[in-house]
């Protein structure tokens, strides 16, 4: 398929994003500078979520909404810029749990949204809510309004809870399989969002534990395979590796090569294009889809835009070409 190096647009095409972690949220905030709020749904994984103090913790909207409202630690790209510990300090004087480091600042957020929900709301009206706090203005959907929790069995006989397994194992045990709920269903804000979408953009996050518990999820990926113009990917692989977390591992574990060949063969024809890192030119093999060779590299806000920039305007010229499937 055609391999191209660069080009750039600004789209007036809707636009829907698939995100989950650092790398997504950074693709986010990217396409979040170049379309306007109308043109732009960022759909998050919540299989991530958990209960922890009593509160309902969502790691990966919170790091996409932090994100997107300029309010992500820029070290670590989670969590809040300027946070303190005392509260999570004191729990663990107390001898409560933890392993889960929260923040006094982001706390706050656990603390509305934990009120929201007990009085009756649903996850997306408060991911609304907080966001709308931030300045967000387009919008960040849950991927379902109902618990979907993602499970890691390892080599117990019991699997872990995914932050049990990511946080506090530091996901150290190999991974055997993802297990993900089978009677989740989509918000009709996201069903909305997918029958409107021109374009579906995968974000640079882990294929196995950010995107396949939002593709699991009723009817989404039934609703993209049926999109009628494109769907295309970012690598999260860069140089052979993953640039955070836990991809390149994964990869190894399931007997995968760790390169973007792989993850467009795992999403297979789900998309019609990839875009992936110039460090992985050389070493590239066959790719039964389109692809676009670029610096993905998301080191700040600029990066990101030009990212965005480069991808949707992939994107676009499949669109224009027609689908490859």
């Amino acid at each position: 398929m055609a391999n191209q190096k660069q080009s750039t647009a600004t789209s007036n095409l809707n636009v829907v994003c698939l995100a989950g972690g650092v790398g997504g949220a950074k693709l986010a905030d990217g396409l979040a500078q170049i379309l306007p709020p109308d043109r732009l749904t960022i759909v998050v994984n919540t299989g991530d979520d958990f209960q922890h103090l009593g509160l309902t913790i969502c790691p990966d909207l919170d790091t996409v909404m932090y994100t997107l409202g300029g309010a992500a630690n820029p070290e670590t790209g989670w969590g809040r810029e300027g946070e303190t510990w005392i509260t999570i300090g004191e729990v663990a004087r107390l001898g409560g749990p933890a392993w889960f480091n929260l923040g006094d600042l982001d706390l706050a957020t656990h603390l509305v949204r934990a009120q929201m929900l007990s009085e009756g709301q649903n996850l997306t009206s408060a991911t609304h809510h907080l966001c709308s706090l931030f300045g967000i203005e387009a919008p960040v959907l849950p991927m379902s309004n109902q618990l979907a929790p993602t499970k890691i069995l390892s080599d117990g006989e019991e699997p872990l809870m995914f932050q049990e397994w990511f946080v506090r194992e530091r996901w150290q045990p190999p991974v055997r399989e993802v297990q993900l709920p089978d009677d989740v269903i989509a918000s009709a804000q996201v069903t909305m969002a997918l029958e409107r979408a021109d374009l579906v953009l995968v974000a640079p996050s882990n294929p196995f534990v950010s995107i396949d518990p939002i593709l699991n999820v009723y009817p989404i990926r039934e609703m993209i395979s049926d999109l009628p113009l494109a769907v295309v990917a970012v690598s999260p692989i860069v140089g052979g590796a993953a640039l955070k977390g836990p991809a390149a591992k994964m990869m190894i574990e399931k007997g995968m090569t760790v390169s973007p060949t792989a993850v467009a063969a795992y999403y297979g024809d789900l998309i019609d294009g990839l875009v992936y890192d110039v460090q992985d030119e050389a070493s590239a093999g066959d790719f039964a889809c389109s692809t676009l060779v670029t610096d993905t590299i998301m080191r700040d806000r600029e990066d990101r835009k030009r990212l965005a920039q480069e991808t949707l305007a992939f994107a676009e010229e499949i669109a224009r070409s027609g689908r490859n499937h």
